[in-house]
C-alpha cells in the first residue's frame, strides 16, 4: 500500500490512498478526523487505510501536487557515513553511528523544486532510504525495531557541501534542498529493507549505486540507537545514509547546477525526481 501527501485541484493540503494512477482522498472521509498523514499514522495507524482500499478514487495523480509525505515531522534524525564506500570516500575511521538534523522547512516533495543556494556552488546530491516511525518507543531493541515503522520512502539529502563546516547542522538546513517521496511504502510491500538497490540519476546519467544490505549500521540498529537518545514518535523520519559516489568525491568534482533533474530511485519504493533551480533574490 503506498499512502501519499498532496494539494488537491482545489487546492487544499490531504493524504490518500495511491491505487494505479488514481488516488483514494482519506481526509474527506466523513469517518476519518485527521488532518495530515502524520496524524492518521499516529491516531489510526497505516494498516487502518487498508478499510479503504476498495473505494472510488477522488483524483487522477495528474490532477494533484505532490507535498512531502510527511510535511512537519516531529523529528528529521539522518544518519551519515552509512556505507562503506561513502566512509572511504570521506577517510571515516570511527565506528560510532554519525547523527545528524534536519528541518522540517528544508524540505521539498516528488516533482518540487530543489533550490541552489545563492552562496554556494557546492549543492551536492545523496540518494537515500527514509524509515517513516509508525509507533513511539524509547529504549528499543533491535528485535522489536521493525515493530516501530510505518513504512519506507526515497529522499534526496541536498548538502550544501562549504557550509558543512565541522558540524554538518548548517549544510544540511538550507530551504527547499530535501526532497522526500514520492510517497510512504507500507512494511508489507518491502519484505525485506537490507536488500533494495538504491539508484541516483543525474540528468539520466546513474551516480549513485548500492544495495542497502551494505548499510554499516542496519534499520534495526539505527531505530534501536536513536531511541535511546530521543523517544520516537509516529511521523518522525529517519534517513539511513548515502552511499558513495558523492559529487564532491568525484574527479572532477560534480555539483548540481541550475536545470539539473535529479532522481533518487530505490527498489519495491520509488522514483523521486527533483529539479535544481535558482534561489530567489
Amino acid at each position: 500500500m503506498k499512502l501519499l501527501s498532496y494539494l488537491t485541484p482545489e487546492g487544499y493540503k490531504s493524504y490518500g490512498i495511491l491505487q494505479g494512477e488514481g488516488i483514494i482522498d482519506l481526509r474527506s472521509r466523513t469517518d476519518i478526523d485527521t488532518p495530515d498523514l502524520k496524524s492518521f499514522i499516529r491516531e489510526k495507524g497505516v494498516a487502518a487505510a487498508e478499510g479503504y482500499i476498495r473505494h472510488e478514487t477522488d483524483y487522477q495523480l495528474s490532477d494533484i501536487t505532490f507535498l512531502p509525505v510527511i510535511e512537519n515531522p516531529g523529528k528529521i534524525l539522518c544518519v551519515g557515513m552509512n556505507y562503506q564506500t561513502k566512509r572511504t570516500e570521506f577517510s571515516i575511521t570511527s565506528d560510532a553511528p554519525t547523527i545528524f538534523i534536519r528541518f522540517s522547512d528544508s524540505q521539498t516533495a516528488h516533482l518540487g523544486d530543489i533550490v541552489k543556494p545563492a552562496l554556494s556552488d557546492q549543492l551536492d546530491y545523496e540518494g537515500e532510504l527514509v524509515i517513516i516511525i509508525g509507533k513511539a518507543g524509547s529504549n528499543i531493541s533491535e528485535q522489536d525495531a521493525t515493530k516501530h515503522i510505518a513504512g519506507y520512502s526515497c529522499y534526496m539529502d541536498g548538502s550544501v557541501r562549504d557550509w558543512q563546516h565541522t558540524w554538518f547542522t548548517a549544510g544540511k538546513n538550507w530551504s527547499k534542498t530535501g526532497g522526500f517521496g514520492p510517497w510512504l511504502v507500507s512494511c508489507d510491500e518491502v519484505p525485506d529493507p537490507q536488500k533494495l538497490q538504491l539508484k541516483t540519476w543525474l540528468n539520466g546519467e546513474i551516480v549513485q549505486q548500492d544495495s542497502t544490505a551494505n548499510m554499516v549500521h542496519s534499520i534495526r540498529k539505527i531505530i534501536s540507537y536513536m531511541s535511546t537518545f530521543t523517544q520516537l514518535s509516529p511521523g518522525d523520519v529517519i534517513l539511513t545514509g548515502s552511499p558513495g559516489g558523492v559529487g564532491r568525491s568525484r574527479n572532477p568534482q560534480v555539483f548540481l547546477n541550475i536545470g539539473d533533474v535529479i532522481e533518487v530511485e530505490i527498489e519495491s519504493v520509488g522514483r523521486l525526481t527533483n529539479y535544481v533551480v535558482a534561489a530567489s533574490k
